[in-house]
Order: structure tokens, then sequence, then C-alpha cells
């Protein structure tokens, strides 16, 4: 199924989006992470509701909301995930780095969370290094702690398409991760959450993105160095994964920075990731 959070005419709220359009299904569930914590009997009423539904919305008469607008707590990210990307990134600072042992993980604050197709909010004053990142994104259905390899699977509850937008000249002035990756408006994600069940292998997968058009990176998730199953077993060792987590699984080689010369997005650029078999985001820079 596709699950969708949207806005019409001045109301918000969650449906299933089908040939005919979107089904609207507020007696499941009110919101996303409502409709998360209700777990499988949950999504065993969402599949009755629609299937005897009758009235559906046009796609096109509603505004895509990011999947889960607001989340309970920060989104969970995976750095230098790809060994080309890792191999990339080293290279821009001078430094030699082996494939990491264990995932590299930071955060994004819950303020960068963006509609699939709005703007995301350029200021000078605060950054001109600002890079692409496309990446699968994995919704966590169970919450979980010490979650091992073989049952990891089990805790997701569906798929995503995020862009990991980054500062990389904060990203250098801080010496870390979380300012860089937490700009307002910097984790663009959606259009919708695939279900778990719609995606066979969510390792087989191509992932794209476009800057006005032009292919900037073009991997496949089976290049990802720590998998799905064990990126969640890593991540609930000692720490407690809640349902509705995002976790955004990497991004493969090609962004801005390490091009030559670097190029960044700028004032009037579209930006669109895409993850086969999910979908695809389309953000334009703007200036506030």
């Amino acid at each position: 199924m596709k699950l969708i959070s949207y806005e019409y005419e001045g109301k918000t709220g969650i449906g299933v989006v089908e040939e005919g359009g979107i089904i609207a299904v507020p007696d499941v569930a009110g919101s996303m992470l409502d409709l998360i914590e209700l777990g499988a009997g949950g999504l065993s009423r969402l599949r009755a509701a629609a299937k005897v539904a009758t009235a559906f919305l046009p796609l096109d008469s509603v505004r895509l909301l990011a999947p889960i607008p607001i989340p309970r707590r920060n989104v969970i990210c995976l750095g230098l995930n790809y060994a080309a990307h890792a191999m990339e990134s080293t290279s821009v600072i001078g430094e030699k780095s082996p494939i990491p042992e264990y995932p590299v993980v930071f955060t994004k604050a819950t303020t960068t969370i963006n509609g699939p197709y709005d703007d995301f909010p350029f200021d000078a004053s605060v950054s001109e290094q600002i890079d692409w990142e496309v990446e699968l994104g994995v919704i966590i259905g169970k919450s979980g702690r010490n979650i091992s390899v073989e049952q990891a699977m089990d805790h997701v509850f569906g798929y995503t398409v995020i862009n990991d937008i980054s500062a990389r000249d904060l990203q250098r002035r801080h010496r870390q991760f979380f300012k860089g990756k937490s700009l307002d408006g910097s984790c663009p994600m959606g259009p919708w959450i695939i279900t778990a069940d719609a995606i066979a292998d969510p390792h087989g997968l191509r992932v794209i993105t476009r800057v006005n058009g032009v292919v900037k990176q073009d991997s496949n998730t089976r290049d990802m160095i720590f998998d799905v199953p064990t990126t969640i077993a890593q991540l609930s060792n000692g720490m407690t994964l809640l349902a509705g987590d995002i976790i955004a699984t990497g991004t493969p080689s090609g962004v801005g920075a390490a091009r030559t010369p670097p190029e960044f997005l700028k004032p009037g650029d579209w930006v669109e990731c895409e993850v086969e078999g999910i979908g695809s985001i389309r953000n334009k820079v703007v200036v506030i």
C-alpha cells in the first residue's frame, strides 16, 4: 500500500493511494504515527476500509505532506554507508579512511522534515554549500531493543524516499554532522510510505538524484555496506527503536562536494530524488 499524509481544504489527514485516487481513512487513524502505533491490526483495518471505499479524492487535489510530518524524535541517519561515497568523502578532506567497521550514525533535527514537493529554504548568510543526498528511508513499525538481524525485518513498517540535504561548510566548521545536517527543511521525504509487504527486497533498488534534470547520483541499494537488518540490529543494540522512527540509510557517490570542481545547489535549482519501486520527490531551492 501507498500511505500518505496530506492537506485538503485546510485539514490534514492520512490516506491510501489507489488507481482511482486517494481513499481517506479518518476512522482508522488520525495521523501516520497513530496508524503505525496500531501495528498489524491497524494495517488490517486500513486494508478493509480501502477495500469497501467508494469515495476518492483526486491525487492532484491535495497537498502531499511528509508521510510523518512531525516525528516524535530526530531522524536517525547513516553516513558513509556506500563504499564509493565513503572514498569520495574522505578524499575531499585529504584523509584515507577504510570502509567503516560499524555504522557511522548521526541525527537530523525534527525541524528538518519537509514535504516531497515543498521548497527548500536557502539562506546564504547561513550556508552557501548546500548539497544533495538521495537515500532509502526505513520506517520502524514495531518498537524494540537488542533486535537480532534475523528478526529485524519484522520491525519495518515501510519505506520512503529521503533527501539528506547537507550544508558542507557547516559540517567542516563544527567538525561533526549534526548542525550541517539540521537546517530547517533539509529533510524532504515522501511522497508516501510504501508498506513493507509491497517491497520484496529493499536491497536491489536503484537510487537516483537529478539536479535540473541532470543525473548526479545513480546507484543501487545493493551497494550499501550495512543492509537494513544489520542497521536495525546495530542501532537497537542497547537503544530502543520506537515505532515511527525514521532511518535514513545513507547516500551513494555523486554528491556535489566531491565533484571537480565542487557543485552546490543554488536558488532556482530543482533537485529530484528517486528510489525505484517507491517514487520520487522534487524540491526547489528558494531564497528566504
